[in-house]
C-alpha cells in the first residue's frame, strides 16, 4: 500500500500544498487525500470584494475539482480531530481518514477578544458565506435610510481586512448612492498599525477621500444589539497576534461620549486558532491555540505537519511567520516538497519567509509599499492598481490555469 499523505484545509497554505505535493512526489510514491469543510478554494485577500459586487465570487471562488489532479481524493468534512496515536483525522460527520503523513492548515477563526457581546453582534470575513452576509447587510441598511437619517456601518479594526472592507463599502455606497455612514474604528494609534509612517499616511488619505470616517487609539469595550461602546484600556487588546482579553465590564467607564450607534458591524480586528485545534493532539499556543511548528513545517509529532495560519512557523530569534497570505503562499511551496521528502525518508528543507512588500485595495485605488525590486518606497495609481491585480492574478494562475486568471483581471 502506497504512503497516505493528508492535507486539511484549502486555503492558501492548503490549497499550495497540494499543488506543490503533486509536482514534487512521483507517481506510485504515495497517495494524496485533501479535506476541508469548503470544496472550494477562497481568493480571501481578495473577497472583500464580494461585499461590492456578489458575482465577483465567481473569481474569488475556485472549485477544488479545478485545482487538485484527477488522482488526487477529495473529502468534504470539518476536521474536528487529529489522533496521532491511530493515525487518523476524524471529521464533524463521522468520517475518519488514515494517514501516514498529516498537513494542518486549517487556517484561523476571527479572534473577539473576550470584547462582551462582539461575538454575538459583529460580521465577519472569513468566509464566503461572510462575504455575502456582508453584503446583504450593507444592501439593506443602506435600502432602509434616508438622507437624513443616513445608515452607519462600523468596521472594527484598520488591519489589511479592514481597510479593504471599508473601501468596497464605499465604493458600494458610491454605486448605488445609498446614504451609508462608514466608521473604521482602530484601538491602536493609526490605521495599519505598527507599519511605515508614510503607507499609514498613503491610506489614511484614500480613506478620507472615500468618505470614510477613521478613529484611533479608541479601543472597543463592549458591544450591544445597537452601538458599539468606546473608551476600554489598551490592555483589552492585543493586535493581531491573536492575544487579548477584554477588562472586566465593571471597570470600564461607558460614558454617552463614547457610544457609537449602528446598523452593520463588521469586526476584523485580529485572528486565533480554531477551537477544534486545541484538541489536536500535537503542541499548540496556550493562549492562541495556533499549533508550534519548525522551520520545515514539523510539529511535536514528526508525522503532522503545519502552515499557515494554523501555525506559529519558528523563523529564528524567538520570532515566527507573519499569518499573512504571502507567507502561506510562500510556506506552501516548500511544504508540498517535505511531505514529498518526508514520505522518502529524505532531509527535510527549512523554510524562512521572505517579505515581498504590501499591497492594499482602498475601494477602486491600490497602494503598493516595500515592494521587492521597485525604487519607491510607497506609491498609488495605476502602477499600485495592476500589481495588486497582478499578483491575485498570478496566484489564480498558479493553482488553476492562465485561463481562470485573465477572467479575473478585471476584478481583482
Amino acid at each position: 500500500m502506497s504512503t497516505q499523505v493528508v492535507v486539511v484545509g484549502a486555503g492558501y497554505a492548503g490549497a499550495g500544498t497540494v499543488k506543490s505535493f503533486e509536482n514534487a512526489i512521483e507517481p506510485g510514491e504515495a497517495e494524496l487525500t485533501w479535506v476541508s469543510e469548503h470544496d472550494y478554494h477562497l481568493v480571501l485577500h481578495e473577497a472583500h470584494r464580494v461585499i461590492r459586487k456578489p458575482e465577483v465570487e465567481s473569481k474569488v471562488a475556485i472549485p477544488v475539482e479545478e485545482i487538485k489532479a484527477d488522482d488526487t481524493d477529495f473529502v468534504k468534512g470539518r476536521v474536528t480531530e487529529v489522533d496521532t496515536d491511530e493515525r487518523v483525522v476524524r471529521t464533524r460527520d463521522g468520517e475518519e481518514v488514515d494517514y501516514d503523513y498529516l498537513l494542518v492548515a486549517v487556517g484561523s477563526a476571527t479572534a473577539f477578544f473576550g470584547i462582551d457581546g462582539l461575538r454575538e453582534h459583529a460580521l465577519t470575513l472569513k468566509s464566503l458565506d461572510d462575504a455575502r452576509e456582508i453584503h446583504r447587510a450593507v444592501r439593506e441598511a443602506g435600502e432602509e435610510a434616508t438622507t437624513t437619517d443616513p445608515a452607519t456601518v462600523i468596521v472594527g479594526g484598520a488591519g489589511l481586512s479592514g481597510i479593504q472592507s471599508a473601501g468596497e463599502i464605499a465604493e458600494f455606497r458610491d454605486d448605488h448612492k445609498a446614504p451609508i455612514d462608514i466608521e473604521l474604528v482602530e484601538g491602536l494609534d493609526s490605521v495599519f498599525p505598527n507599519n511605515d509612517p508614510e503607507v499609514q499616511g498613503a491610506i489614511r488619505k484614500r480613506l478620507l477621500e472615500k468618505d470614510v470616517g477613521i478613529h484611533t487609539g479608541e479601543f472597543i469595550s463592549k458591544v450591544d444589539e445597537h452601538a458599539v461602546y468606546l473608551g476600554g484600556a489598551e490592555e483589552a487588546y492585543y493586535g493581531e497576534d491573536g492575544n487579548g482579553s477584554a477588562p472586566e465590564e465593571e471597570e470600564i467607564d461607558f460614558s454617552d461620549d463614547l457610544v457609537m450607534d449602528y446598523d452593520v458591524l463588521l469586526w476584523t480586528g485580529g485572528i486565533t486558532g480554531h477551537e477544534e485545534v486545541e484538541e489536536f493532539d500535537v503542541d499548540a499556543d496556550d493562549r492562541t491555540g495556533r499549533v508550534y511548528a519548525e522551520s520545515t513545517f514539523e510539529t511535536s509529532d514528526d508525522r503532522v505537519f503545519a502552515i499557515g495560519d494554523t501555525a506559529l512557523v519558528e523563523q529564528g530569534d524567538d520570532e515566527v511567520a507573519p499569518p499573512t497570505a504571502q507567507a502561506a503562499w510562500q510556506a506552501a511551496e516548500v511544504a508540498g516538497e517535505n511531505l514529498a521528502r518526508a514520505v522518502r525518508g529524505a532531509p527535510l528543507k527549512s523554510w524562512q519567509h521572505e517579505d515581498k512588500g504590501t499591497l492594499i485595495s482602498v475601494g477602486e485605488e491600490a497602494i503598493a509599499h516595500d515592494v521587492q525590486g521597485v525604487p519607491i518606497n510607497t506609491f498609488g495609481g495605476p502602477g499600485a492598481k495592476v500589481l495588486k491585480k497582478g499578483v491575485a492574478s498570478r496566484w489564480i494562475a498558479d493553482i488553476t490555469g492562465i485561463g481562470r486568471a485573465v477572467n479575473a483581471w478585471s476584478d481583482m
